[in-house]
C-alpha cells in the first residue's frame, strides 16, 4: 500500500460531534497539537450527522506553496467562510475569482505600486504624530497597544482612502465595521444558517450597520465621480473613480465601494494586529527595544521619517518580520479543491475545504529553531534563504498575495521608528491570548506602560 493510499490522520473527537467544539473554543492551538500528533496534512471532521463536515489541514512549507502558488488554480475561494465575507463586504479583490479578479486587479493595480505607496507615507506619519500628540497628553500612561493601533490604522488608512473625507468616514467604520465582522465570523463558521433577509435580530444588526457603511461610501464616490476631472486629489477612491483601460473599462460605483470596504477591511485590522503585537513583544524584550529605538534615532536624527527611510531601518523591519511570524494577521488560510490532489504523500479529495495556516508553520520546527522565542534575527538576509519560501507567509502567496504588503510594512516601520523614539514601552499584560476573527485579535488586553523619552 502506498504513502497516498492511505487514510489521513486526524483527530477522532466526539463520537457525535468530532472536533467541532476543540475547532470552535482553540482552533490555533487545536491545529499545533494536530501537527504534532498527526503530521503534516491531517484530516478533521466536525459537526453534527447530517451537517458533518470535513476539513484538511495543511502545515508543511512546501504543502503551502502548492496551495497558494503551484497549484493554486485547483485551491478556491469557493468556501463558505469567503462567501459570507463576500456577502457582507462585497467581491472586491480578497473575494473575488475568475476574470472578475483578473479585470480588478489589473484595473488596481497601478495604485500599489512601490512608487504610489511610498506616496502614502506622509498620511501615516501624520496619523501617528497625531497619536503621540495625544500620548503626551497623559504622561506616565497606561495604554492598550491593541485598540492604539487599530485606532492608528483606521485613520491612516481612511485618509489614504477618502482623503478630505477622512472624518466623515472614521466614525461610522469604528461603529459599523465591529458589527458587520462578527457577524460574518458567526455565519462563517456555523453550520447552518438562516437566510439573510429573515427579520432575526443578528440579521437586522448587520443589515443596519452595512447599509450605514453603504451610505457613506456611496455619498463620497457619487461626489468624486461627479468632480470628474476637476477630482485633483490623490486618494485612492479618486483613483479608483478615475482608473480604466481600453481592456478593462472602469469600476462603477458599486465596485469602487466594494474595493474600498476591502481595503478598509483589510489594510486596518491587519496591519493593527502586526504592529500591536510587534509593540507588546518589544516591551517584554528591553534588549530588542533598546537596539531598534537606537537605530531609529540614528536613521532618523530627530525628522519625520520618509518613505525612503523604510531600507535604512533593517533591524525594525526584523522586528516586525518576526512579530508576523509570531502573530499572523491571516492565522488560517482556506481553500476548496476542486480536483484531488496529492500533497505531501497524501491524496486530498476533490472538493474538499483545504486550509494552510501560518499561525502552524511559522512554530514549525523544522524550519523555526525554538519557534516561541523572539528573535528577529531569524530575518537577516543570510537565514532567509536558508528556509524554504513559504516557511513564513503572513501575506499569504502566490498570485492571489496581498496587493498591499509594501504598505503594511511601510506603514508598520515607519510607525514603530516614531513610537519607539519618543517612548519607551514595558509590558502590563505579559501574556495575552488570542482568537481568530475574520483577521488574528486579541482575546485580553495587551496594555503597557509608556515612559517619556524627552519632554
Amino acid at each position: 500500500m502506498t504513502a497516498t493510499d492511505t487514510e489521513i490522520p486526524g483527530p477522532a473527537g466526539l463520537p457525535l460531534l468530532g472536533s467541532m467544539f476543540d475547532l470552535k473554543r482553540d482552533s490555533l492551538g487545536t491545529y499545533l497539537n494536530a501537527r504534532r500528533a498527526y503530521g503534516d496534512v491531517v484530516r478533521f471532521t466536525a459537526g453534527p450527522p447530517g451537517l458533518r463536515a470535513e476539513l484538511y489541514a495543511v502545515f508543511s512549507a512546501a504543502g503551502a506553496q502548492q496551495v497558494l502558488a503551484t497549484e493554486s488554480a485547483n485551491f478556491r475561494k469557493d468556501n463558505a467562510f469567503y462567501q459570507e465575507v463576500r456577502e457582507s463586504f462585497g467581491n472586491g479583490l480578497l473575494t473575488s475569482q475568475d476574470e472578475d479578479y483578473l479585470r480588478q486587479r489589473r484595473l488596481v493595480q497601478p495604485l500599489f505600486t512601490r512608487r504610489r505607496v511610498d506616496g502614502y507615507a506622509k498620511a501615516v506619519t501624520d496619523e501617528t504624530t497625531a497619536l503621540l500628540a495625544d500620548w503626551r497628553s497623559a504622561p506616565g500612561a497606561t495604554v492598550d497597544v491593541v485598540d492604539e493601533m487599530t485606532r492608528l490604522t483606521l485613520r491612516a488608512v481612511a485618509r489614504i482612502l477618502f482623503g478630505t473625507d477622512v472624518e466623515a468616514a472614521v466614525p461610522v467604520v469604528e461603529r459599523c465595521f465591529p458589527v458587520i465582522g462578527n457577524y460574518t465570523l458567526r455565519r462563517g463558521y456555523s453550520p447552518a444558517n438562516p437566510p439573510r433577509h429573515w427579520p432575526t435580530p443578528a440579521n437586522r444588526r448587520a443589515a443596519a450597520a452595512t447599509e450605514e457603511m453603504y451610505a457613506v461610501c456611496d455619498r463620497i464616490i457619487e461626489r468624486r465621480r461627479a468632480e470628474g476631472d476637476a477630482a485633483r486629489g490623490d486618494d485612492l477612491l479618486t483613483l479608483l473613480a478615475q482608473a480604466g483601460s481600453e481592456e478593462d473599462g472602469s469600476l462603477d460605483a458599486s465596485e469602487i465601494r466594494d474595493q474600498v470596504l476591502i481595503f478598509l477591511l483589510a489594510g486596518h485590522e491587519t496591519t493593527a494586529t502586526s504592529l500591536a503585537f510587534a509593540l507588546h513583544l518589544l516591551s517584554r524584550h528591553p534588549e530588542h527595544q533598546e537596539r531598534a529605538r537606537a537605530e531609529a534615532v540614528d536613521v532618523l536624527a530627530g525628522r519625520v521619517p520618509e518613505a525612503y527611510d523604510l531600507d535604512a531601518l533593517p533591524y525594525l523591519t526584523r522586528v516586525l518580520k518576526e512579530a508576523m511570524r509570531l502573530y499572523p494577521a491571516g492565522p488560517v488560510i482556506g481553500r476548496r479543491a476542486v480536483t484531488a490532489a496529492e500533497i505531501d504523500g497524501r491524496t486530498i479529495p476533490a472538493g474538499a475545504d483545504v486550509i494552510v495556516a501560518p499561525w502552524v508553520t511559522h512554530r514549525h520546527p523544522r524550519y523555526w529553531d525554538a519557534p516561541e522565542r523572539f528573535d528577529p534575527d531569524r530575518f537577516t538576509p543570510d537565514r532567509e534563504k536558508e528556509r524554504p519560501r513559504y516557511a513564513w507567509f503572513p501575506f499569504g502567496g502566490g498570485p492571489r498575495a496581498c496587493i498591499g504588503q509594501h504598505f503594511s510594512m511601510l506603514e508598520s516601520v515607519l510607525a514603530l521608528s516614531m513610537i519607539l523614539r519618543e517612548y519607551e514601552l514595558r509590558a502590563v499584560d505579559v501574556d495575552v491570548p488570542v482568537d481568530t476573527g475574520i483577521t488574528l485579535r486579541a482575546a485580553g488586553p495587551a496594555r503597557c506602560r509608556l515612559r517619556p523619552l524627552s519632554g
